[in-house]
């Protein structure tokens, strides 16, 4: 079989004059777990669907195992679905609503009484085949519509935002759940979600999407150290952006900023490992997690001097937001532990490595 189960090639999906889906192309392997990340009305879900074929693209094709299925029903396609609110029927049982799909397949009731009782018991659920939807957590039904979904054991299984109506313990969770039956039975997932935690968290690669389009695709850590533009840079995880100009290319880059300050980084910041030359413009992206605070004042490279307007505790982290001489406000996050005593209104110092900056282009 193919090493791709799934491919995306040149798909463009329009509803009149919208166009929600501009021109996208996807790989997608046997056996990984790949999420469409982005925020709502991206086109990640139309995406979704036209994999599932519920839409079809106005151009290009979707294949599955190296055919066109473009114009396929979904009931033809070897595809399992996880809607968002679990879509569940509730007049049946939890063992009616698992063996639906088998019985609409032909499966003897022998077979289909086996496979319950072994989804059932994948699932942590052994003893809920006789129960109502109603009867269940919200956590345990969406255990069964992954259930359903799995007994088929559909070549593809397709996840639209799963855990999105679920609180953030029970989200924890299923999340936790959806990666241990993925590395079980190595089924290949194809996952739709905005939440970025949850993306980073679960996917082998992630393909980050707006305003229709397929931004960058790449492994979680790849496409967080060196995202493919600003958009991408700012939605996953938090980002301070810099507009600059490439000053100096010998060895390290020096970069003047429209903030009025210079920036030093390392050579190898660029994102691609490509070479920057004097007068190149660029836009500088620092993490919160790669600042640090500082009382008193410094004259060392790298160091911006403002004021501090917020500290927002989250656990064990601290978010501090501190404003710039011309209004420009940085984030910069650190433990709470060792942290620096400071309130609003304390004058600081941000500074950070000639390693932190990523550079990119415009």
């Amino acid at each position: 079989m193919p090493d791709n189960v799934v491919n995306l090639r040149n798909v463009t999906k329009e509803f009149g004059d919208i166009t929600a889906v501009n021109d996208a192309d996807l790989e997608i392997e046997r056996g990984e777990l790949i999420t469409l990340l982005g925020p709502s009305g991206c086109g990640k879900t139309t995406t979704l669907r036209m994999i599932a074929g519920f839409e079809t693209p106005t151009q290009g094709v979707v294949e599955l195992n190296g055919n066109d299925v473009s114009n396929v029903p979904p009931y033809e396609r070897d595809i399992g679905m996880v809607f968002q609110y679990f879509a569940l029927f509730p007049h049946m049982t939890v063992a009616d609503n698992i063996a639906f799909g088998l019985k609409m397949n032909g499966i003897a009731q022998s077979e289909i009484d086996d496979r319950i009782e072994e989804v059932l018991e994948m699932i942590s659920l052994p003893d809920v085949g006789d129960r109502y939807p109603e009867n269940l957590s919200g956590g345990q039904q969406q255990r069964i519509a992954l259930a359903r979904s799995l007994v088929v054991e559909p070549d593809v299984l397709l996840l639209d935002e799963p855990l999105s109506s679920l609180d953030k313990k029970l989200r924890e969770e299923m999340r936790m759940e959806i990666m241990r039956l993925h590395r079980e039975l190595d089924v290949t997932m194809v996952y739709v979600t905005h939440n970025q935690t949850e993306a980073l968290a679960i996917s082998d690669r992630m393909a980050v999407m707006n305003d229709g389009e397929i931004r960058q695709v790449g492994a979680p850590m790849d496409v967080y150290q060196e995202p493919a533009d600003e958009f991408v840079a700012d939605f996953i995880g938090s980002a301070n952006l810099i507009d600059s100009t490439v000053t100096s290319s010998d060895g390290r880059y020096e970069l003047d900023t429209t903030l009025g300050f210079d920036i030093t980084a390392e050579s190898g910041t660029a994102v691609g490992g490509r070479d920057l030359d004097t007068g190149d413009s660029v836009t500088v992206l620092l993490r919160p997690e790669r600042l640090a605070l500082q009382s008193g004042t410094s004259d060392k490279a790298n160091t911006l001097s403002g004021t501090l307007r917020e500290v927002t505790y989250l656990g064990s982290l601290a978010e501090y937001f501190v404003e710039l001489a011309d209004g420009t406000e940085m984030q910069v996050t650190s433990p709470v532990r060792g942290a620096i005593n400071v309130a609003p209104g304390d004058e600081l110092n941000i500074s950070f490595g000639p390693d932190a900056p990523v550079l990119l282009g415009e």
